[in-house]
């Protein structure tokens, strides 16, 4: 599996060689380096640590700051990528070529929080009738039973905090790559507002 961390810049459309549109969504990819190697004798699994955006020396505390390597610059966001395929060294900056030969990517990110939500927008209920002495408009209706056990069961669509949670979609086509700018471009809407961070990794369930 090949993975990089990126950031969202937005949506456009895009004309293939055929004149067919396709919506599409534009990564900023800056250079991931490689802070760290997980391998299956020392650790229990096979991992490459990856950092992305300098932080700034003020802002560095001796033990977050203790995990990089000599010569690496410390950085704000640090992930894991398990699995990781291509062969890498600690140091090394990894760009959007990494892609160079994939079709279909997988996006992680965080969606947009939406606030506390009704079963109608969080879960698409129909509701009521909105006639006149209707007392049943946009209410969940019944969420238990009037006997025994005199309980709401697990898993219930009610109403509650909607968005703000990790979305991964998958077998997004990859429309362009621009490795001199640091920019990939998807086919499809990805999660997230604009200028969220993004996980973008080789799709696990399509073939390249």
């Amino acid at each position: 599996m090949l993975a990089l961390i990126g950031k969202k810049v937005g949506m456009t459309q895009v004309f293939d060689e055929t004149g067919r549109l396709s919506p599409a969504t534009v990564i900023a990819v800056e250079p991931n380096t490689v802070i760290g190697r997980k391998t299956e004798e020392k650790d229990g699994y096979n991992a490459v640590v990856l950092g992305y955006r300098d932080m700034k020396k003020s802002h560095v505390t001796k033990p977050f700051g203790g995990q990089f390597p000599e010569g690496v610059t410390p950085k704000k966001i640090v992930k894991e990528m398990r699995d990781f395929s291509a062969q890498v060294e600690i140091g090394q900056a990894i760009g959007v070529d990494l892609f160079d030969a994939t079709r279909f990517v997988d996006v992680i990110a965080t969606s947009k929080g939406k606030g506390f939500q009704g079963v109608i927008k969080r879960w698409g209920f129909s509701g009521g009738r909105n006639t006149h002495g209707s007392k049943f408009h946009r209410e969940p209706g019944s969420t238990g039973q009037s006997t025994y056990p005199h309980k709401t069961f697990k898993n219930m669509k009610l109403p509650g905090h909607m968005g703000n949670e990790r979305v991964t979609v998958q077998n997004l086509k990859v429309l362009r790559i621009d490795a001199e700018n640091g920019f990939i471009v998807i086919r499809g809407a990805v999660p997230g507002p604009r200028h969220c961070l993004v996980v973008v990794r080789s799709a696990v369930k399509k073939a390249k």
